[in-house]
């Protein structure tokens, strides 16, 4: 069965479109659950074209392709624990742009993430935790320390400025993305995700002709 357009010919805002169009669907308990059978598979066995990269927290209650009502090879995920960027996040991430030709990355963060809660505890108590989590903390500390500037101290509020923090972190660290943005060829979308009502709210956006 032919695919409806060809994945690479997508524009950064359609494919915004088609995710918000799939959030919708799965909030209104509509889903199509598209791109999910054997013919699907099959036709993928050669190679892949998603339309976008997602660069979400690891939290077992934001799996991507579930809550934007796509299937197999319509996404290339990237996650981690408070979607804290590593080196090989921003290797996953360039690949998909530079490689897969990715027209659009989304950032996704959720409310109540355990990660953020536990740098605003940190930050509040001043007691950093064992092992290799200190890190996790360590490096979404400058996002808590920015939504205190204005003022925001709650969690969901912190999440969401955290969210706009890697955005921008991305493109400064990445000449690759940074690059792919400025000409066009990928954009941005910074995502709040709602775990009560499943809603995928758009926080912030670099390259997208949104509202």
């Amino acid at each position: 069965m032919p695919q409806e357009t060809t994945q690479h010919s997508m524009t950064p805002n359609e494919a915004w479109a088609k995710l918000r169009d799939g959030n919708l669907r799965f909030v209104n308990d509509e889903t199509e659950h598209p791109n999910q059978d054997s013919a699907r598979r099959q036709s993928l066995v050669a190679g892949q074209e998603p339309f976008a990269v997602i660069f979400g927290c690891s939290d077992s209650r934001l799996a991507a392709e579930i809550i934007f009502d796509v299937g197999l090879g319509d996404m290339f995920v990237v996650r981690t624990a408070g979607h804290v960027i590593d080196l090989a996040s921003i290797g996953s991430l360039e690949f998909a742009v530079d490689e897969l030709n990715v027209p659009l990355i989304v950032i996704l963060g959720h409310n109540s993430c355990g990660a953020v809660t536990g740098a605003i505890n940190s930050r509040n108590s001043g007691v950093m935790p064992k092992g290799f989590v200190r890190d996790l903390v360590e490096h979404i500390a400058p996002s808590v320390q920015a939504a205190e500037r204005q003022g925001i101290t709650d969690v969901n509020g912190t999440v969401v400025e955290h969210v706009k923090q890697t955005t921008d972190r991305l493109v400064e660290l990445s000449t690759v993305l940074s690059k792919a943005i400025s000409e066009g060829r990928t954009a941005v979308a910074g995502v709040a995700y709602h775990l009560d009502d499943g809603k995928a709210q758009l926080v912030s956006s670099l390259g997208l002709d949104v509202a």
